[in-house]
């Protein structure tokens, strides 16, 4: 564990005044704003993935596309 001396908003430090356990209270609040921000930053770095082979993609399923269109003839 660690101590933190921490400068709140005043709105902010009276909502948290009602709060049994501060410390738990701002902790989870936290985490959960930490693993929000890591999965935003997973799921900008699959679009930038997925931008950037689109062309690659297209090709392959143009490819692809041909050969199931046979089936049907």
């Amino acid at each position: 564990m660690k101590r933190l001396n921490i400068t709140l908003p005043d709105d902010v430090a009276q909502e948290l005044a009602h709060k049994k356990n501060k410390s738990c209270f701002i902790a989870r609040a936290l985490e959960e704003k930490f693993k929000k921000e890591k999965q935003e930053k997973i799921e900008n770095l699959m679009k930038e993935g997925y931008k950037a082979t689109s062309h690659q993609d297209k090709k392959i399923n143009s490819e692809w596309e041909q050969a199931d269109l046979e089936k049907w003839s």
